[in-house]
């Protein structure tokens, strides 16, 4: 797993072609006095498309070339000949890209899946020539009609992370940490909050066959949903997950730190930002056992769980030695499997 930059929106201009005009002409040759009109009509304009490819993993192309432009149509000519269409334009983008009209929100395309593709701005049509208007009253016509404009629009492409998995939790929680554990994931691990400043997607292996996609989230903290920290930037990568591992950090760093607190200020930022997200199924894994002893460890999971009101699954692992690891992605596993046979 690579830590290559991860840019999940931008914002470009489609421009699509305009169609090639129509052409008034009349057939001049020796010995045919009376030819007749035999004006083309003009090409297509090229289109914009956009389609998913599942080797792309960011949006930094589009960073960069903000504008993309179609050809337009070639004219038409004499002798009956229509002009040449210009080729369509076709932009890839990462599987989970959506693309909304930036002005009013609507939604232009949802890319799910690889190779699914939707229409950017459509090519204008081509205009018609003079032998298109021939009639037995109008043998002569001198008549034809211009190409069409091509549609141009500014669009807003956003990425979301297509994982089965989210991890939420506070800086220092141990995303970072249980998901080199459990995937063959890299992400950063340090000793210092926001540690990770992109989402990391692992999968995680629990047999032949049996598999599942997790992503490490930036932590979040109170006011996320309204721009504090990075969390916010992030809040939209969980909307597509089917379930959320809430990581709670049973021996935070700061000992006036309450762990049940930070886990309600949480839940909080997750109701203000998107009330379906604040719905999904959501599991909390109490981290870090391996710091407390056996005596200890059960007051505190329970205070926690009791201060929470907690009636949920819960788990209690340590992601630095693997311990409880095993239990967990194996209840994922099953729980993800039941999800989708219900979808089926």
């Amino acid at each position: 797993m690579t830590s290559m930059k991860f840019i999940d929106e931008a914002k470009i201009e489609v421009h699509a072609g305009r169609g090639g005009n129509g052409v008034v002409s009349f057939r001049r040759e020796k010995y045919i006095p009376r030819g007749g009109p035999d004006g083309g009509d003009g090409g297509r304009g090229g289109s914009v498309y956009a389609t998913a490819d599942r080797n792309i993993n960011t949006l930094v192309e589009y960073r960069y070339a903000r504008i993309h432009r179609a050809k337009n149509g070639q004219g038409g000519m004499g002798k009956q000949c229509n002009g040449k269409s210009a080729e369509d334009v076709v932009l890839r983008v990462p599987v989970g890209t959506v693309i909304t009209d930036p002005e009013t929100g609507a939604l232009i395309a949802d890319l799910t899946k690889h190779e699914q593709i939707a229409l950017l701005a459509q090519g204008g049509r081509g205009g018609m020539g003079n032998v298109n208007f021939k009639s037995s009253t109008n043998r002569a016509p001198r008549k034809a009609t211009p190409g069409a404009e091509g549609e141009s629009r500014k669009l807003r492409l956003e990425l979301k992370v297509l994982a089965d998995v989210g991890l939420l939790g506070m800086p220092n929680a141990g995303k970072s940490t249980l998901i080199r554990s459990v995937s063959s994931a890299r992400p950063k691990v340090a000793d210092y909050p926001f540690t990770t400043l992109h989402p990391h997607l692992g999968v995680v292996r629990v047999g032949i066959d049996r598999s599942f996609v997790i992503a490490d989230i930036p932590g979040l903290i109170k006011g996320a949903a309204e721009g504090a920290g990075l969390g916010h930037q992030f809040l939209r990568h969980l909307t597509r997950t089917r379930l959320l591992l809430h990581l709670i950090d049973l021996v935070p760093p700061d000992p006036n730190a309450d762990p049940g607190r930070d886990a309600r200020a949480i839940a909080t930022e997750l109701k203000k930002y998107d009330a379906a997200l604040y719905r999904k199924p959501r599991w909390l894994v109490l981290n870090k056992i391996d710091l407390l002893p056996p005596d200890e460890l059960e007051a505190a999971a329970h205070r926690v769980l009791k201060g929470l009101r907690w009636r949920g699954p819960s788990f209690l692992i340590s992601a630095i030695t693997g311990e409880g690891c095993k239990e967990l992605v194996g209840a994922v596993m099953t729980h993800l499997e039941t999800s989708r046979a219900k979808e089926a």
